[in-house]
């Protein structure tokens, strides 16, 4: 007598399982291992996945990444700072490095440069915002460049001839990443 064996059923993921695969894809790209377009198509395969083996395949090219690391109080290590559903805030006085990403996932974010030291003429910040609002706060004196999808920037005044630059490139889904200056009143 022989018994017929059926494969087992894949299992279902859950709303959760495709946030915290959203977080992993996001991660990825802050770190560069995916530009905006394989993002784009990342996400829409999470949103659409119905088993664990559908997320799998999605990242089974990217590294399994842990927490990200927090200094005690709760600012980051170095060059990233991660949100999730939840808020994150640098502000005060703070070393700038020339790269850093903030990730915001179901958030809100603020990056206050009003007492930033910047590390170098032209910084970058890498912004991600998913359903989410990060504001970053510039000084007078500063350029600022804006690029990406859902970035817009008010920065008003002049900045002096040879000013830092800090080079906002973002990406808002469902959210926005706002720059804007303070008006110096003479």
């Amino acid at each position: 007598m022989s018994v017929e064996q059926h494969p087992a059923p894949a299992l279902r993921a859950s709303d959760r399982d495709r946030d915290e695969m959203l977080v992993r894809l996001h991660t990825a790209f802050a770190e560069g291992r995916l530009d905006e377009p394989e993002l784009d198509e990342r996400i829409d395969l999470v949103l659409a996945a119905r088993t664990h083996d559908e997320l799998g395949a999605v990242a089974a090219d990217l590294p399994v990444g842990g927490a990200v690391p927090v200094r005690p109080g709760g600012g980051p290590v170095g060059r990233f700072q991660v949100a999730y559903k939840s808020s994150v805030t640098r502000a005060g006085r703070w070393r700038l490095p020339e790269r850093f990403t903030t990730i915001v996932y179901k958030g809100s974010g603020t990056i206050d440069l009003r007492a930033a030291e910047l590390d170098g003429p032209v910084t970058v910040l890498r912004v991600l915002a998913y359903k989410s609002s990060v504001e970053i706060i510039v000084p007078s004196g500063i350029r600022v460049e804006a690029d990406g999808v859902g970035v817009s920037a008010e920065v008003y005044g002049d900045p002096p001839a040879g000013a830092p630059v800090v080079h906002v490139r973002g990406y808002a889904y469902k959210g926005g990443i706002r720059a804007k200056g303070l008006i110096r009143r003479p």
